[in-house]
């Protein structure tokens, strides 16, 4: 066999194995930040759940607060 034949095939082979080493290692890397991001939504989305419960709690808070307030104007009168 021709050297220049064995040096290409070689070639080839090294081509390919770098080639697919670096979509590898390029594919877990994106799966790794999909993942990361996937953490992200799912803890915006918990606290956005949470918000109409505490915007609620605040109501109720205002609520009492105001009633506090007139019970207090009521007995310095």
């Amino acid at each position: 066999m021709d050297t220049n034949v064995i040096v290409a095939m070689l070639s080839l082979v090294g081509t390919l194995g770098g080639s697919l080493g670096g979509i590898l290692v390029s594919s877990k890397l994106t799966n790794y930040r999909l993942q990361q991001l996937e953490n992200r939504v799912a803890e915006h989305n918990h606290f956005a759940q949470r918000l109409p419960v505490v915007e609620e709690q605040i109501k109720v808070i205002n609520h009492r607060l105001e009633d506090l307030e007139h019970e207090d104007q009521r007995t310095h009168c």
